[in-house]
């Protein structure tokens, strides 16, 4: 593998391993924490300035990791259009990371609605209360659920980094052209 390949490889990956764990730890310490803060009308507080820090730092990791997709993508183009297999998996990590992509906008901008909630009470970080304020509190029942869904969909794409890490081994490479191959000219299905 090429220094420039390495460098490619290297962001893709870090910048998914920063997202994926840095918003699984947001949903489990940052919003798990914010609930431990004796002061109800604080707790919300706390929850933004954590996430307020998180915010540049998974910008940067999701940047990484697009631009290190983007790499291997044109690195690997003929492997994508010729080894069988490798095209669909490619498919399926551009779907999910669009899926991801998608669902941590939706959940930055859920997250500025609690944030114009400021000192309203509340049981946590995604948890309202009885007399949190009902846009507050609609905002934090849906981010409840996006917390999860993003380390879900950037787990996925791990799993499928896996599965394309196994395609480039040299044996799989040389069936998977040959399946390929077969199917174009009609001898396989």
């Amino acid at each position: 593998m090429s220094e420039r390949n390495t460098l490619v490889r290297s962001l893709h990956d870090v910048g998914l391993a920063a997202w994926f764990g840095g918003t699984l730890a947001g949903a489990v310490g940052i919003n798990g924490a914010a609930a431990d803060v004796p002061d109800r009308t604080q707790r919300l507080r706390v929850a933004n300035a954590g996430w307020a820090r998180w915010t540049p730092v998974n910008a940067a990791a999701i940047g990484a990791h697009l631009v290190g997709g983007a790499g291997l993508l044109l690195a690997n183009r003929r492997r994508v259009a010729g080894q069988s297999g490798v095209g669909a998996v490619a498919l399926a990590k551009l779907a999910l990371t669009a899926a991801a992509l998608g669902v941590t906008a939706y959940s930055r901008a859920l997250g500025k609605k609690v944030e114009q909630g400021g000192g309203a009470p509340a049981e946590g970080g995604t948890t309202p209360a009885a007399d949190t304020p009902p846009d507050v509190a609609k905002a934090q029942q849906q981010l409840a659920v996006t917390q999860w869904v993003i380390p879900a969909l950037t787990g996925g794409i791990a799993v499928l980094n896996a599965t394309a890490g196994e395609q480039q081994r040299p044996e799989e490479q040389a069936s998977g052209f040959l399946r390929r191959s077969a199917q174009l000219v009609g001898v396989a299905s």
